[in-house]
């Protein structure tokens, strides 16, 4: 299976967009967002898990990582309510289930293999650092390799650089309109931009976003 595999493209991928599936689990339903591979792949997800709804126990190949979005997540290493930012190695395993019911962005397979940390960051209560220009605000989360992820808050109309993405970028708009000269995201809205792209982003309403530079595949890579 492949969607959304060409890595050179831009891409960007609304809720109006979404077009929910069945997963092998019961009461697991999932919007791919890109995917190389079958049912194992690398992939990016937002997974809705229905009250009560629980996975087979499984290991992560190519390591997990996920930002709850809705709900309390659960495995046998604890409970992760909303905001919840977690990293499972590869190698790891568990069985996720949840009482309340929960929606995820889960990134799977995309792990460089020197990337051993595993940890969980509640968002909501750590504390942003100042940003590259007023009004932006930074939660950095994690950084290996090539790869930076960070949440970055913006207040109401600020404004930021024209900047090009070297390694590429991705976003998940986490809360209010997020926008750029290409377009205006709201909550929800997925964006992926290759290797060199470019644009100069601002936010009217202000916004929380989920950021994720220099890990895409360079066009000889991919």
């Amino acid at each position: 299976m492949r969607i959304n595999a060409d890595f050179s493209k831009r891409v960007v991928i609304r809720p109006e967009d979404y077009q929910w599936a069945a997963s092998p689990a019961a009461g697991v339903e999932r919007m791919m967002l890109d995917r190389v591979g079958d049912e194992v792949a690398r992939a990016t997800t937002i997974v809705k898990f229905a009250p009560g709804s629980r996975f087979d126990a499984h290991t992560h190949g190519g390591g997990e990582e996920f930002l709850v979005l809705e709900g309390v997540f659960s495995d046998e290493t604890g409970d992760f309510p909303a905001g919840s930012y977690v990293r499972n190695p590869i190698g790891t395993s568990h069985t996720p289930h949840t009482d309340a019911g929960c929606t995820i962005l889960v990134k799977l397979h995309q792990f460089d293999a020197g990337d051993q940390q595993q940890f969980h960051i509640d968002t909501t209560t750590a504390a942003f650092n100042p940003g590259l220009v007023d009004g932006l605000t930074v939660l950095p989360l994690h950084s290996a390799a090539s790869e930076n992820v960070a949440l970055v808050r913006w207040a109401p109309g600020t404004r930021f650089n024209a900047h090009q993405h070297w390694g590429g970028e991705e976003i998940f708009v986490l809360e209010g309109t997020f926008q750029d000269e290409h377009g205006s995201y709201p909550k929800g809205t997925w964006i992926r931009s290759p290797h060199l792209s470019q644009h100069k982003p601002y936010s009217e309403e202000g916004c929380l976003i989920y950021v994720k530079t220099g890990h895409l595949p360079m066009p000889e890579a991919a």
